[in-house]
């Protein structure tokens, strides 16, 4: 579907994973006091962290930011689009190290969560069951489609990262000791996280009272380690003689997806059709890193999208041929006339179309396709009427030649009409660049050009197919 303006912009500042809500609302104000600062913005909201509903699990390090744009026609000076803008914002935004910085509109970030679950309108999923070995799979792709024209803005959403404490249990000392591994987890749990060892009750609520080490001490593996356990023989023993403690890199998030674990590579492409720079990132993705056994590649988000738009538009267009056909040949009872049609609407509307996406520089996409599908029955229509009133003339007695001159010169005017009606009706829509006008402007472009073509050619090309294709004694309904 092609890009459609808002009108408005909706920026995404990525911190690092670590950072910590105090740090982090430190950074969110001078952001906004910057995107302010340009005479085009009117206003700007963000939200910092996760919404109260937890329909977003994201941390402290994301904040997003709407940024309402005043109306086009009254921007002034260098900065006067949109591109230019986001050009203008990403320069004074890029004095904070570390902070990226992504931008799109607020209904299409909606869109882009929903398809793909990530931050993108694109992405590469890889899934499988090792979050290192996912990560890794993921910096080879990245470096992989950065080499691909076209596609930009690559980034891994980062699950891993985040400082944990890891616990190697020796289970041979443990045994030795007569003591459990649970013993040994349930130690630690209580001294980290806290065991509840009583209940508070204030008035009708009751609360657990929960027991743990101080901070300086839960924070510390060496401190974590002098941990006394207490063995059946009654011995008193720290807990590094029953385990390893270290400070490690953990997961921060674990995306999932129909219960498999994932990891996205996000992406976008500029300056290139969407079909062909995603298929030759494919290709060369899957000749570089064939999957690995238990892990898998999906290709999703817009990309998806195309694909079944391809395939339906695939099986719509010819099927509205042959119906439209099948609907000529009972209206005439012979295949003459329906493919005389067909060849003259082929000839002189598709290329008028097309010339009109060309000149204008509009890709070819759903909407404009939708338009072809409408042209071909308006001049399926404009055929009907010359064909239609040439086999009268020549069912009350006139000949060929008489009749094919006669309908080219009788029927012009009702042929104008019909044409001029849905092109004039749609040339508002085929030149607008307001805001919205994006998603129609394909659809009326493609009418408007098919039409004026078609005006201008078949009033020539019809009569002369009609000519040469009859013969006395043709079979003529009108």
């Amino acid at each position: 579907m092609p890009k459609l303006d808002e009108g408005a912009l909706w920026v995404r500042a990525t911190m690092p994973y670590t950072i910590s809500f105090e740090e982090s609302k430190k950074l969110s104000p001078e952001i906004r006091k910057i995107l302010l600062s340009f005479p085009q913005v009117t206003i700007v909201a963000d939200e910092h962290g996760r919404p109260d509903d937890g329909t977003d699990s994201t941390g402290f390090f994301n904040c997003e930011y709407y940024v309402g744009l005043k109306p086009y026609d009254e921007w002034t000076g260098p900065i006067d689009s949109k591109p230019k803008l986001i050009a203008a914002v990403q320069e004074k935004l890029a004095v904070f190290p570390g902070v990226i910085f992504n931008y799109t509109q607020p209904a299409q970030d909606a869109v882009d969560e929903a398809s793909t679950g990530l931050k993108s309108s694109l992405a590469v999923k890889v899934f499988g069951p090792d979050l290192k070995r996912l990560e890794s799979i993921a910096e080879n792709i990245k470096g992989i489609i950065a080499k691909v024209p076209g596609i930009t803005d690559i980034t891994i959403v980062r699950e891993l990262g985040h400082p944990s404490l890891d616990v190697k249990v020796d289970r041979q000392k443990v045994a030795r000791y007569g003591l459990d591994v649970a013993t040994i987890n349930n130690i630690i749990s209580a001294a980290v996280g806290g065991t509840a060892a009583t209940q508070v009750i204030q008035g009708e609520r009751e609360f657990d009272l929960v027991v743990r080490m101080d901070e300086r001490y839960r924070n510390n593996p060496d401190a974590i380690g002098r941990l006394l356990v207490t063995t059946p023989a009654g011995q008193r023993l720290p807990l590094s003689t029953f385990a390893t403690l270290s400070v490690g890199q953990g997961p921060s998030f674990v995306y999932r997806e129909g219960a498999q674990r994932y990891i996205g590579v996000q992406y976008s492409v500029t300056g290139r059709d969407l079909g062909s720079a995603v298929a030759e990132a494919r290709e060369a993705v899957s000749k570089a890193i064939p999957p690995p056994t238990g892990y898998e590649f999906q290709w999703g988000g817009e990309y998806s999208d195309f694909l079944a738009a391809r395939t339906q538009m695939a099986f719509i267009i010819p099927l509205t041929l042959l119906l439209i056909f099948f609907i000529i040949f009972g209206l005439y009872g012979n295949l003459k006339y329906p493919l005389m049609i067909a060849i003259s609407v082929l000839v002189t509307e598709v290329e008028g179309g097309l010339i009109a996406l060309w000149l204008s520089g509009t890709n070819l996409s759903v909407s404009s396709g939708l338009g072809f599908i409408a042209l071909f029955g308006v001049s399926v229509q404009t055929g009907v009427i010359f064909i239609s009133h040439a086999n009268k003339l020549r069912l009350a007695g006139a000949t060929i030649e008489f009749a094919t001159r006669e309908a080219a010169l009788v029927r012009i005017r009702p042929i104008l009409i019909t044409a001029l009606v849905a092109c004039v009706g749609l040339m508002p829509a085929a030149f607008s660049h307001a805001i919205g006008s994006d998603s129609q402007r394909p659809f009326a472009l493609v009418v408007v050009g098919g039409l004026l073509s078609r005006i201008a050619l078949s009033i020539f090309l019809l009569p002369v197919l009609y000519r040469w294709a009859s013969k006395t004694g043709d079979r003529l309904e009108v």
